[in-house]
């Protein structure tokens, strides 16, 4: 840091919610060149496991990215084939570069989308050709509710599946969605009147745009359908969520047969178009749910410098993280831990939703890239007979 001065920039990511020990170093260098960046990169940077953080001139954090070796990525932003790419750009901007080491490619991967959330760096989130922004899909807004995307996890929703990437191809499936559900998509201004609520006056109800008439709404403003009515369309939307439900799909397909059929090829190749959006959700949500069925035990992650971590995975989510006990005493005073950890997975888990849950679609990629990890994983009443003998005898060895 010797060729910038430091006194107004901040550096460190602050607290890790994933590190049961003491807060991990920040190593940091800096320079206005990119190739003393480069060379204090060469004199400093581990090949270990960690996230890193970009700071322009600033001292703004412009970028988070994490990787299984440090020095390796770090030092292919200089490479010669990058300088049009986004990593040539990104350093281009760069002065200061900070990086944090993690015990586990996985305990980076879960920090990295962690900072990403909190300080939403604009060469993540935006300003960066072809890249796919992450957006939530969501159920409710308010007491009719309705399919939206979000950029982050609301804090009132009914049902919420993600992240899914690509806004454009989110948006057409929305639309879609709520159209085959019927439901409203209306602003929240709407006043909604269902058909078994008292009027004063007899007044004819009149629909707040042509959905309703064109059949894609039940009509919730017009008086056109009951509560009950309404909610046996929501709970089917969120059978969909929950990747039980493949009625879009259906609806669509057969509605692109009858348009080809008709010779109307202009429609078809709309619908085939919206077909294709609502495949990549299907898609994403069959896998999602298949996570949150099959992944709710203990993981035990080995770290590289001993910091060795047993992450709680409840319905595909990491809810809770703590260091793996070595040694008969760490292991007696984790026994009220492991105790809660199993009652945790005793409830229910197709709506856990827990304290990170964006961490089940990490979760479920994780997985299926990695099949032989789930040989890592176990129940916690297990853990004695499989995993603290084994520790026992790597403490002895």
């Amino acid at each position: 840091m010797d060729a910038l001065s430091s006194d107004r920039m901040e550096f460190g990511f602050g607290v890790d919610p994933f590190n049961p020990r003491s807060p991990r170093p920040i190593d940091v260098v800096g320079g206005f060149q990119k190739n003393e960046l480069r060379r204090q990169l060469i004199e400093s940077c581990p090949r270990v496991p960690g996230v890193y953080g970009m700071l322009d001139r600033h001292g703004d954090l412009i970028y988070v990215g994490k990787s299984k070796s440090l020095r390796s990525r770090l030092l292919s932003y200089f490479s010669a084939a990058n300088e049009d790419e986004k990593s040539g750009r990104i350093i281009e901007n760069t002065r200061v570069i900070q990086w944090e080491t993690q015990p586990s490619e996985f305990a980076a991967l879960l920090r990295e989308q962690q900072l990403i959330r909190q300080f939403t760096p604009r060469w993540n989130v935006q300003g960066v050709p072809k890249r796919q922004r992450p957006v939530y899909l969501c159920l409710g807004r308010g007491s009719v509710p309705t399919f939206y995307l979000s950029p982050k996890v609301p804090t009132d929703y009914l049902a919420i599946q993600g992240p899914f990437f690509g806004t454009s191809r989110m948006n057409v499936a929305v639309d879609a969605l709520n159209k085959v559900f019927r439901l409203r998509d209306c602003s929240q201004q709407q006043v909604f009147q269902f058909s078994e609520q008292l009027s004063l006056f007899d007044l004819e109800h009149r629909a707040g745009c042509l959905r309703f008439e064109l059949g894609t709404c039940s009509g919730p403003c017009a008086a056109a359908c009951t509560r009950a009515e309404y909610f046996q369309q929501v709970a089917a939307a969120e059978s969909f969520l929950d990747g039980f439900n493949d009625e879009p799909l259906t609806a669509l397909e057969e509605q692109m047969q009858s348009a080809a059929a008709n010779q109307q090829y202009e429609l078809a190749g709309r619908v085939h178009r919206t077909l294709k959006s609502i495949q990549y959700v299907h898609r994403k949500l069959t896998m999602l749910a298949e996570a949150r069925r099959r992944f709710s035990f203990v993981y035990a992650v080995p770290g590289y410098d001993g910091c060795h971590n047993w992450y709680l995975l409840h319905g595909g989510e990491v809810i809770s993280v703590a260091a793996t006990p070595i040694g008969r005493d760490a292991y007696m005073a984790m026994k009220p831990v492991i105790k809660h950890w199993r009652a945790l997975l005793e409830g229910p888990t197709d709506h856990v939703h827990g304290p990170f849950p964006y961490s089940l679609g990490i979760v479920a990629s994780w997985f299926r890239k990695h099949k032989r990890e789930l040989e890592r994983t176990f129940a916690p009443e297990q853990s004695g007979r499989k995993y603290y003998r084994k520790s026992m005898r790597s403490q002895a060895s």
